[in-house]
């Protein structure tokens, strides 16, 4: 993955700020376990809940079942925001992800993600007709791919906002 642009957003930091690495940011998104996974409704009202995501190949990756409020929302609308980092208000460093939900239907990317989840969560998954499979009572879980468009890092000591621009494409 190349280097994103970075933006200090000075309204949002203090004087001191200066913008966290890259690579901080990219730790953040790999060892966090949980995220926040907002989409809307065909209604238009917001819908956020908390789900395991898998960082890869500079993508944050999750699983739904077919059906599930969220895969609803994604079948309408693919946009989505993923967010994740700590509930300290003076250290850590929070991070979220804007970007548009695409099925993983490619077996070897799922075999490599199902692979992450068992490492990280201790959750097995069968990959299979595209998706992944419960071992234990077969449920199919959709796997979808959020390719960031445009990351914010909000550090805490000093306060700062930064933008990270990943190139197109």
């Amino acid at each position: 993955m190349v280097d994103p642009e970075v933006e200090l957003d000075g309204r949002f930091s203090e004087p001191s700020a200066v913008p966290p690495p890259w690579s901080d940011v990219v730790d953040v998104l790999t060892r966090s376990e949980m995220f926040w996974l907002s989409t809307v409704r065909r209604t238009g009202r917001p819908h956020v809940t908390p789900i395991p995501a898998m960082w890869l190949d500079g993508a944050l990756h999750f699983c739904t079942g077919a059906g599930e409020q969220k895969e609803r929302n994604l079948a309408s609308d693919p946009r989505c925001v993923l967010t994740t980092g700590t509930n300290e208000f003076r250290s850590g460093l929070d991070v979220v992800v804007e970007g548009t939900a695409v099925r993983v239907t490619e077996e070897r990317r799922l075999h490599r993600l199902a692979t992450l989840w068992e490492s990280k969560l201790g959750w097995r998954f069968d990959v299979a007709d595209k998706a992944f499979r419960d071992p234990g009572d077969q449920r199919v879980a959709l796997v979808f791919g959020v390719p960031p468009e445009k990351i914010l890092a909000f550090g805490k000591d000093p306060y700062s906002q930064t933008r990270y621009r990943l190139p197109a494409g």
